[in-house]
């Protein structure tokens, strides 16, 4: 297939049921080659339809200055598509899905490295929250805001770095991000005064989140949807695990002859040592973005500055980009029941992950008389649970991978609810057994609680990883906004949850209060056995969901 064919087959898509229309007709399993063809069509969709414009919003001629040096404008080029750069085929080697295995899994391996360091940087401050608050004279709620507001910064990044992603490339969003985090971790690390801390702590958690907001673009710009799944457990694994590993560390340096402002110091070398990683090794990914490139160096080669990519034609217009990237998420949250549930469940999830960060030194410090250092090491219980849960993922991956085969290479996404169904019983179980065996430390060995964290953990990863796995592949071309949306709902939750966690297990005790918050895990339980059996005819009604 020759460029001018891509051309002509991509320009004919202005939306969400051309580009599913377009599927019809096609070989009972779509190859790589069609795939690629695909995913060209969706990425001009999904540009335009996060910018905001394209480049039929023109200016008018009465509002551009003078050409210069006394001369008209020229004429217009003769046929503007002959200079519209394009892949050389399905097959062009330049085209992100087509790189080859090891340099997708160099790019995975350092972006969810540097994932890591910004999901360790929200919970690396929990180690010190009772030492800066000895520190600043101020009270625990107040120390525990430095780590919610953090999580806010969560909350709020995605809403800048999505859409300047699909404007100007992933590369450069995730540089910036990386950048930006690791510089006020450093301002955390030297700040003598409380504000400081919140004001520094806020912004690191919100370039951070360009990392949060722009990985999973770059695994699904450079992975089939075979392979989309596998890609995303790895995302996972990088973001739960490092919230986790980051106070058992965190402990031993806070109480170390270093000091809790080492903790950020170590952030943040962290943080430029991932940015020098991207800066060098990772390359551009979003396929328009790779177009604009080639167009440049063509430009540059021949001579002839008529050349460019599609991608350069598009206007930005700020009144589209609020309202695809502000109020349509918010739209979506409270019209579509599937996105309303699966958010609420997910966000539920995300908020205990938090919660527990404070759960576990009341259990195992005050409870059980262990030092600050040694009373996060029970973490490792959940540690090895998530691991547990992501290789539960992967055991359901070749039946995923099966159905998507026989559905034409299309995502089958009540498929990925098996896991939530599993981990929705696991979470309850593991939480009710921490807390009832937890709350007798003169009766029960410390080990009963932390083994109940195998299986916290896993119930944590599976209902996360599948619930966000199934917002992509239900939604698709919105996927961006159902990610916005459930990003900033969950970083709500995650951010509120702790500042309660103390007066919750102090007032209610222990065991009580993980009756209830297990008691709230029951009741969501029937959310994804809902969709899984209902959830292809909910997708029908919505005008968001694409029919597949």
């Amino acid at each position: 297939m020759t460029d001018n064919e891509i051309s002509k087959q991509s320009a004919d898509y202005d939306s969400a049921a051309d580009v599913e229309a377009s599927t019809e007709g096609l070989t009972p399993q779509l190859s790589q080659r069609e795939q690629v063809l695909e995913r060209v069509r969706s990425d001009r969709y999904i540009a335009k339809e996060t910018m905001g414009a394209d480049d039929s919003d023109r200016l008018g001629l009465s509002s551009l200055p003078p050409f210069g040096g006394g001369r008209p404008y020229p004429p217009m080029l003769p046929a503007r598509e002959q200079y519209i750069v394009e892949y050389n085929g399905p097959d062009d080697p330049y085209h992100p899905l087509n790189w080859s295995a090891l340099k997708k899994i160099k790019i995975m391996s350092i972006l969810g490295f540097a994932t890591m360091s910004v999901t360790w940087g929200s919970a690396i401050f929990a180690s010190a929250i009772e030492k800066i608050a000895e520190d600043f004279h101020i009270g625990l709620v107040v120390a525990i805001l430095g780590m919610s507001l953090y999580v806010f910064g969560f909350a709020a990044g995605p809403l800048c770095w999505a859409p300047l992603s699909e404007m100007y490339g992933r590369r450069l969003p995730v540089l910036i991000g990386m950048f930006g985090f690791a510089i006020f971790n450093l301002c955390v690390a030297v700040a003598y005064d409380v504000q400081t801390i919140m004001i520094c702590r806020f912004f690191a958690g919100f370039f951070g989140a360009s990392c949060l907001a722009v990985v999973p673009a770059t695994f699904n710009d450079i992975f089939t949807n075979e392979w989309r799944g596998t890609a995303l457990v790895c995302f996972a694994t990088a973001v739960f695990l490092g919230p986790l590993i980051a106070p058992i560390i965190g402990g031993f340096i806070v109480y170390s002859y270093l000091g809790w402002r080492w903790i950020e110091y170590i952030t943040m070398i962290w943080g430029f040592f991932a940015f020098t990683l991207i800066l060098f090794f990772v390359d551009e990914t979003y396929a328009p973005v790779v177009l604009v490139r080639k167009a440049e160096r063509l430009r540059r080669a021949t001579g002839n500055w008529g050349i460019h990519a599609r991608q350069e034609q598009t206007v930005l217009d700020f009144k589209g980009l609020l309202e695809r990237n502000f109020s349509r998420p918010v739209k979506m949250l409270f019209t579509e029941p599937i996105m309303f549930l699966v958010t609420l469940y997910s966000a539920f999830i995300y908020g205990m992950l938090y919660l527990l960060l404070e759960a576990y030194p009341i259990i195992f410090v005050e409870g059980y008389g262990m030092t600050p250092s040694i009373g996060e090491l029970p973490y490792f219980g959940m540690i090895v649970g998530e691991l547990v849960g992501c290789g539960i993922v992967f055991v359901f991956e070749p039946m995923t991978v099966r159905a998507m085969t026989a559905n034409n290479s299309k995502p089958v996404p009540e498929l990925r609810l098996l896991p939530t169904i599993i981990g929705g019983i696991f979470f309850p179980i593991g939480l009710f057994w921490l807390t009832w065996t937890g709350a007798y430390p003169q009766h029960i060995h410390w080990i009963v609680p932390t083994v109940s964290g195998i299986f916290v953990g896993s119930g944590i990863i599976l209902i996360f990883l599948s619930l966000i796995t199934y917002l992509i592949e239900a939604y698709m071309m919105f996927a961006a906004s159902a990610m916005a949306a459930n990003t900033f709902l969950r970083s709500g939750f995650g951010a509120g949850f702790p500042l309660f966690a103390d007066a919750l297990f102090h007032n209610l005790g222990v065991q009580w209060a993980g009756t209830l918050l297990g008691c709230l895990g029951l009741m969501l339980i029937p959310v994804p056995v809902m969709f899984f059996i209902y959830g292809k005819r909910l997708r029908k009604l919505s005008k968001y969901a694409p029919d597949m």
